[in-house]
């Protein structure tokens, strides 16, 4: 069985090389796109569960389709003038909220007039907690010059590990916000997102390279300032790949620098309140309470005609906002998912395939292999979804199960290989002769009715030798039993040698052989026989103590028909009396 085991890893190990060096083509992008509808489906089933609850403390004001309506409807234009902006930070700000953070990019625009842009920027002077975003891209320079961003926006990155590359998303341009914000704060983060190939949202950088340094993302700025670290401008990323805010809270990153979110559920989980009705309340014309004290407040567009729908996980309609929502959400309360290694994902995949050999060579009903083996990978499936809840670890999918699949489809092909081979080996001891190596006389019992049946049905012929050594025992009597065997073997070799591929040569009993002679008539049967006749008498066999002797042979010949009979036992009686005949007229001749 451990041979077996150990045959089968040798195998399975040659074929690692080839399976991950299948670099180009779609292989690769199959298991990436695999692997992350693996993850999503994972996250529903997290998502559906409630095992993680939204921060109740971030609250989104979404400017919804109603507040779109309304704003139209007021003010006759999208987007809102700044000036409103500015007085419903004034309104939140009176609550003594943690922090608001604006999911909007206050550009430069000919419909915004001077004094409401004075009057946005002076809120960014006013409060200290107030965020705002911006974004980075790579635009041509014939269309925009790339703008030189102040120092203050930027932080210091040291990256000890040699895993994490932080040049991943770098970028050549920026589309910069109003100068006087800028000048106003270093509240400013940067808003870009990553989609996949499939174009779902699954992971936000932590921060993006331009000219030379690194810029936060804006969840990133407002989470650090939630806890305290709002002035924190240097930061390490350890040998582990993991950014440390603090000693106890460290942030687990993936290999481009960036955080892989962990969603709370489908659009709508944070806490939404329309813009229109605190728009309403920040002028008096209603009366109700909200209550934002030491809230982190995101202000964003949720509306699908304002295009910042994003596809996740867990939803395919996703407002930006929620996003920037779920990101700090992740930071504050530690669930930042850490994907597995390449490493641990093939050690995932040995377990499972060996015990998918062991399955397959242990138990010998198929079926019941198969059955067990798929249960031990629906368990690693339920393993991975509870690693997943529990510790936000990525465990690998696809890799794993492929490598188990692949060793369950070549442990089949070897177990029946080396069943087949020992069918072979058992079936070859049970109809071949051990000294002679030709096939037994229960062999020969079985062709003889085969042929004859054949011969029958098909109104075909087939003749009939069998073969006596001649003064075979007084030979033994002279040289000894082991110079007899190895005549015996030596007779055989050169029968096998001179016939037909098709004859079958037998060892009938004692010194006597036989050999069956396929669509060979009577003439031919007898020039056959003649033949092997004249080439043992000629050749000289080695005993056992290395001398040399001739030896002569009789031969009996039968044909299938009238004269001999059609019946296996009157083939083989006539041609035993042939070679009685022969032997009695002199030996070492034909009859």
């Amino acid at each position: 069985m451990l041979k077996k085991i150990l045959y089968t890893l040798w195998i399975l190990i040659l074929f690692v090389p080839i399976f991950f060096g299948l670099k180009s083509g779609s292989y690769p992008a199959f298991v990436s796109s695999m692997e992350n509808r693996t993850f999503d489906i994972r996250q529903n089933i997290l998502a559906s569960s409630n095992i993680k609850k939204p921060n109740k403390d971030i609250v989104i004001i979404a400017i919804d389709d109603a507040s779109y309506e309304y704003i139209l409807d007021k003010y006759g234009e999208w987007p809102l003038r700044r000036d409103m902006y500015a007085k419903i930070v004034d309104f939140i700000e009176a609550q003594k909220p943690k922090s608001i953070a604006f999911d909007l990019m206050f550009v430069k625009s000919i419909k915004s007039s001077n004094g409401a842009d004075k009057a946005l920027a002076n809120i960014f002077k006013k409060y200290d907690n107030v965020y705002t975003s911006m974004n980075l891209d790579s635009q041509e320079e014939d269309l925009r010059i790339p703008a030189k961003l102040p120092d203050k926006l930027a932080l210091n990155i040291h990256n000890e590990s040699e895993n994490v590359d932080l040049d991943y998303y770098e970028y050549s341009n920026c589309r910069t916000i109003l100068s006087q914000i800028i000048d106003a704060t270093s509240n400013i983060g940067m808003i870009n997102v990553i989609r996949g190939n499939d174009g779902v949202l699954r992971q936000m950088p932590l921060f993006l390279k331009y000219q030379g340094k690194y810029y936060p993302q804006l969840g990133f700025k407002v989470a650090l300032d939630a806890l305290g670290l709002k002035e924190k401008k240097d930061f390490v990323i350890n040998k582990k790949g993991k950014l440390i805010l603090f000693d106890e809270k460290q942030l687990n990153m993936d290999y481009d620098g960036s955080a892989i979110l962990n969603w709370y559920g489908p659009a709508g989980t944070y806490k939404n309140i329309p813009l229109y009705k605190v728009l309403k309340a920040s002028e008096g014309k209603i009366s109700e309470k909200f209550d934002f004290k030491n809230k982190i407040i995101y202000i964003g567009a949720t509306a699908s005609s304002l295009f910042d729908i994003k596809t996740v996980p867990v939803d395919k309609v996703y407002p930006g906002v929620e996003v920037q929502a779920t990101y700090v959400n992740n930071i504050l309360d530690g669930n930042l998912i850490q994907k597995a290694s390449n490493f641990i994902n093939i050690l995932a995949g040995a377990v499972l395939v060996l015990l998918t050999i062991l399955a397959v060579f242990i138990i010998e009903d198929m079926p019941v292999a198969l059955g067990f083996s798929m249960t031990v990978y629906f368990g690693y499936a339920i393993l991975t979804y509870y690693i997943l809840a529990r510790y936000n670890y990525w465990l690998g999918i696809v890799i794993p199960l492929l490598f188990a699949l692949f060793a369950f489809i070549v442990t089949v092909i070897i177990k029946y290989l080396i069943k087949s081979k020992d069918f072979d080996r058992q079936y070859k001891l049970a109809t071949t002769d051990g000294l002679t190596e030709l096939y037994n006389h229960r062999y020969f019992q079985e062709q003889m009715a085969r042929f004859c049946a054949n011969s029958k049905r098909y109104n075909t012929v087939f003749s009939l030798i069998i073969i006596d050594i001649d003064h075979f025992k007084q030979f033994n009597d002279n040289f000894g039993h082991q110079s007899g065997d190895a005549v015996l073997r030596g007779v055989a070799f050169t029968l096998k040698k001179n016939v037909r591929a098709t004859d079958i040569v037998c060892r009938y009993g004692g010194e006597e052989m036989s050999i069956i002679l396929p669509n060979a008539g009577i003439d031919e049967a007898v020039c056959i026989a003649e033949k092997l006749r004249s080439v043992v008498a000629e050749k000289k066999f080695k005993l056992a103590n290395n001398k040399e002797s001739n030896v002569t042979i009789s031969l009996g010949v039968s044909t299938y028909g009238e004269n001999d009979g059609v019946e296996a036992q009157n083939l083989i009686s006539s041609a035993d009396k042939r070679l009685y005949n022969a032997k009695n007229n002199g030996r070492n001749r034909v009859n």
